[in-house]
């Protein structure tokens, strides 16, 4: 039966669950990235090519009014009329030069918009494809075309393209440069024209298509903004390129320059403004016109538009375009997941535009096919509302196909691939500003009343139950409530706010309501509870940790930050072991604080470096940052240290001689074997990886470690844990006989407890352990070292925590004027405070950095994914997802299901029941308090992620740090409530009884 305090729990992780859906729909874009590759053997799903070869040119920002010859007023001299070159040929050869605006798709990050230019497709941040472990593209692209087609393609510039196309590149003709270095303005553009212009002049040098990207415009963008001298200065050295290149292309060559994407009015970029989505495109031919002198094409098929501030209207297009339009003039197949619309100029090679009606044909047929496709997916479902309508279009072609009307057929096959675009736009590609709002709406309201919550529960005493009863039912009214509200919503206004449906209004005025009635259903006094005092002890190291998230630096550098702020959250802990009154306490506070550094700094040298870290990083995780395999002081130590984590959570139950019981059984067997084979598994993984006993005997080597994995977690969960629940006392209890002074000649019964001091804390250490060797096969052989140091960390802060409180209980009964009362059993415990902030900091801090130190980072490539295998040799549903989820998250979850501890470390069990009505109590506050510290970093990391949705690095981080926070917080509270309503649930049960049973006096 769960304590009355876990039915707030359940509020508080219902709130954040409601919040984190509701911000996640709105921000985090997801669809399912197809691998399938269109295959065109017989010729019939492309054209003859216009040009042998084409040279590809982006220059990274390069926003449309930069080449525009019509540009908003007032006109600016550092980044307008600066490139001439494409509007001068422009005006002079009109059938072989254009220039267009193009939109690209938000999120306007290059790694996004480099997807969206080579597949035609709508990138999103996660797109869900079978290669979950990096940023290459799985899916069919221009690219990928090329190679097919036996093509070699020469690259030089931004390294973004190495990543997504790690092999497409000829070894020969591939020049990367960093990208990540902004400050840089000079270095990746004069390495592509070193490069370029080489590659032109050598007429035997033998190439098919030529990428380079620039990034100086960028750069100067992002540090000193659009209207600085420097981009003017810039800009000339790309008009000057863009000269030499055009002079330098022979007649079989088709150029193509292009910008990624745009910047804003601070030449940043990344989300959905119109200065960010508007691109430059410039195609010229040198040699065959693109356009038929006497062509006519049709006003419909010719978008305009004006572009923020001016006035006159520009060819508009969509930047997908490119990817079917640039692979037709090549003469290949266009990639399978394309969504773009080929540029009617580009195919209008005769008066009567034949050749575009086949190219117009082959595009329509290839969106059909892939909506198909995708309808036929797991993720088919998300075109259920738009299906109807897009099949009903379809016909529609189909009828126009057949009709003599050639403007009809143009214009139905343009109608049905806009229409495939903006219904997948509608799913994928858009930031709903509404819904963010109103996540972030649940986040801080639910912060707020779970921070009234967390100090109206300090503030009651033993009626607290009955509080919790009377108040329950208000909550679970106002819920009922909210959501009959939200379901009024739903009908009244989900049809002006887009992604708005019956689940997310329902779930906000359910969560809102009885959030709203927390925050007032405080009595009156309760503001009394908010003292001088506890201003004086406000929570700086989660507000210094909560202010990280603004920064793209500081979040980049966390695990560093985290370090110093756990360190730093010991000292006023620390400062009690020179104060206290007894040599035996300071020596016990200064001690295990010293232990408690150790731990952490030892911890702290396990390291994984993310990307954007190098090169100031170096890995310790893996013996190197391209080997992938544990350090060869790692392999020594993995094993004993198995065995000396069980000896040493023994000592620390032996200080309260609570080390009797199940402990005694768990300490010395199960624990130490679980350990072992969880530590063998990867032992034996990196014997097997490495060859080391030779390829004949890799069979057996899997075998076997998939055996100890088995074992260990199958052992921990039906042995451990069943052992626990059967007997989950640490305690010895004997019975005897001793003379009975009030009755000479006669004796009377005694009974004697060991380990009654500890007799709460002791089997819920016992139950945290299982779990803890049940992470244990999940964690690679450092990150298990560095577990084994954050639970002797977790123990050193339970007794220096234990110290404290003594140290406060004597200073309070000697200044109460009646020293004597030190000789009551429980007088340090009645005299010293409920649960403290400040208590649960430094294991709120344990946690995240136990994440870090485990090798992981805020970032998708630092998953680790070799935990998928550990219990089957192959990809196994659903096991596979969980322990890689395990992986992850098990450090968060281990730390956060320490935290009732602090309610139970050495508390004294007696009098009964009250005792045990103050444990619950203190427990249930000291996970609510664990949720509150993560639900806080949720909030900023949300807040800062949407205030900087705009940023250069949002996708890149921001976005995943917001991802780790929100599965944090869901981690951490399932950890809470797993903790409260099993562990603290079944110890409290088992002690009242056995105290019930020896009814003591």
């Amino acid at each position: 039966m769960a304590t009355k305090g876990l039915t707030l729990l359940f509020w508080v992780f219902f709130v954040h669950l409601a919040g984190i859906y509701l911000y996640t729909r709105g921000f985090l874009l997801t669809r399912l990235a197809l691998s399938d590759v269109n295959r065109c053997d017989d010729g019939k799903c492309t054209l003859p090519p216009t040009h042998k070869r084409a040279v590809v040119l982006i220059i990274d920002a390069l926003r449309f009014d930069f080449l525009s010859p019509n540009p908003p007023e007032p006109i600016s001299p550092y980044h307008h009329n600066v490139i001439t070159l494409p509007q001068e040929l422009t005006a002079k050869q009109p059938t072989r030069s254009f220039l267009f605006e193009m939109f690209s798709d938000p999120p306007t990050t290059t790694l996004q918009r480099l997807k969206g230019i080579t597949t035609g497709s709508l990138p999103t941040f996660i797109d869900m494809g079978s290669n979950f472990g990096g940023s290459s593209i799985s899916e069919d692209s221009f690219i990928g075309q090329l190679n097919a087609a036996g093509k070699k393609i020469a690259f030089m510039g931004d390294d973004t393209w190495t990543t997504v196309f790690p092999h497409s590149f000829d070894p020969n003709m591939t020049f990367p440069y960093d990208s990540f270095n902004v400050e840089d303005l000079h270095s990746v553009d004069d390495g592509v024209v070193e490069n370029l212009f080489p590659l032109l002049e050598g007429r035997e040098t033998s190439w098919d298509v030529a990428i380079g990207h620039f990034l100086g415009v960028d750069h100067v963008g992002h540090r000193l903004g659009p209207d600085h001298p420097t981009m003017k200065v810039k800009q000339s050295q790309m008009d000057d390129v863009l000269r030499k290149v055009v002079d330098l292309l022979d007649n079989d060559t088709l150029l193509v320059l292009l910008g990624d994407h745009g910047m804003d009015r601070k030449g940043d970029h990344g989300g959905d403004g119109d200065h960010e989505t508007s691109a430059a495109l410039w195609v010229y031919s040198k040699g065959p016109q693109l356009l038929h002198a006497k062509a006519a094409i049709p006003e419909h098929l010719l978008t305009t538009r004006l572009f923020p501030g001016a006035t006159v209207p520009n060819r508009h297009i969509q930047q997908i375009d490119l990817a079917p339009t640039l692979s037709l003039l090549l003469g290949l197949p266009i990639p399978f997941n394309n969504l773009g619309t080929v540029i009617p100029e580009l195919f209008w090679h005769d008066k009567a535009g034949k050749d575009y009606t086949r190219a117009l044909t082959l595009n329509a047929q290839q969106i059909k096919g892939y909506l198909d496709t995708y309808r036929a997916s797991p993720s088919g479902a998300e075109l259920d509302s738009a299906w109807e309508q897009l099949e009903r279009t379809w016909q529609e072609v189909n009828l126009d196909v057949k009709a003599k009307d050639q403007d009809a057929k143009w214009q139905a096959m343009t109608a049905y691939t806009r229409e495939a675009l903006a219904v997948c736009r509608m799913l994928w590609a858009q930031f709903n500003v509404s819904l963010i709002g109103l996540g972030l709406t649940l986040m801080l309201t639910g912060t707020i009343a779970a921070t009234l919550l967390y100090l109206k529960l300090g503030g009651l005493q033993d009626k607290w139950e009955d509080w919790t009863s009377e108040v329950g039912r208000w909550y679970v009214a106002s819920m009922f409530s909210g959501a009959l509200l939200g379901f009024v919503g739903y009908i009244t206004v989900s049809r002006y706010v887009k992604g708005l449906g019956l689940v997310e209004c329902l779930l906000f005025g359910s969560a809102l309501a009885s959030s709203l009635v927390v925050i007032a259903s405080a009595p009156p006094s309760f503001s009394g509870i908010i003292t001088l005092r506890s201003l004086a002890s406000i929570p700086l190291p989660l507000i210094l940790h909560a202010l990280v998230f603004a920064s793209n630096s500081f979040t980049v550098w966390e695990d560093r930050v985290v370090t110093f702020l756990l360190i730093t959250s010991i000292i006023p802990f620390a400062r009690f072991g020179f104060t206290a009154p007894t040599s035996r306490l300071r020596n016990r506070i200064l001690g295990f604080s010293a232990l408690f550094a150790l731990c952490v700094r030892l911890m702290a040298v396990s390291t994984v470096c993310r990307e954007e870290q190098q090169p100031y990083c170096h890995v310790t995780f893996f013996a190197s940052s391209s080997l992938p395999s544990p350090p060869p002081l790692v392999l020594w130590l993995c094993m004993p240290a198995a065995i000396a984590l069980p000896w040493v959570i023994k000592r620390f139950l032996k200080i309260s001689q609570s080390d009797k019981g199940s402990a005694s059984i768990m300490l010395t067997s199960i624990l130490p074997l679980a350990l072992l084979l969880g530590s063998g598994y990867w032992v034996l993984e990196h014997f097997d990886s490495s060859d080391a006993f030779g390829p004949e005997m890799n069979s057996t080597l899997r075998w076997t470690r998939t055996l100890s994995a088995r074992l260990s977690m199958g052992g921990v969960l039906f042995l451990g844990y069943a052992l626990w629940w059967l007997v989950p006392l640490c305690l010895k209890i004997s019975t005897g006989s001793k003379p009975d002074p009030s009755a000479p000649g006669q004796t009377k019964r005694e009974v004697t407890v060991v380990g009654f001091a500890n007799a709460y804390g002791a089997p819920y250490i016992i139950f945290w352990s299982l779990f803890l060797a049940l992470l244990y096969p999940a964690i690679q052989l450092t990150g298990q070292l560095t577990l084994a140091l954050a639970a002797v960390a977790v123990l050193a802060h339970l007794e220096v925590v234990d110290s404290v409180r003594d140290v406060q209980g004597l200073e309070a009964v000697f200044s109460s004027g009646n020293p004597s009362a030190i000789l009551k059993p429980d007088a340090l415990q009645s005299t010293s405070t409920s649960i403290r902030f400040s208590e649960l900091t430094p294991l709120a801090l344990l946690a995240v950095h136990a994440f870090f130190a485990t090798g992981h980072q805020a970032a998708i490539p630092s998953i680790q994914w070799k935990a998928a295998f550990v219990l089957t040799p192959t990809l196994t549903y659903p096991l596979s997802p969980l322990l890689v989820t395990l992986n992850t998250l098990g450090p968060h979850f281990l730390i956060a299901l320490a935290a009732p501890l602090l309610a139970l470390w050495n508390v004294a069990p007696l009098p009964q029941p009250a005792a045990d009505v103050r444990v619950r109590r203190d427990a249930a506050r000291a996970g609510l308090g664990m949720m509150l510290y993560h639900a806080t970093l949720l909030l900023s990391s949300a807040m800062c992620s949407a205030w900087l949705r705009r940023h250069l690095m949002v996708w890149k981080i921001f976005a995943p740090r917001f991802m780790l926070s929100a599965l944090t917080v869901v981690a951490v509270d399932l950890a809470v409530l797993f903790g409260v309503g099993v562990g603290i649930g079944h110890v409290s049960r088992s002690a009242s009884k056995l105290f019930a049973a020896m009814n003591p006096k």
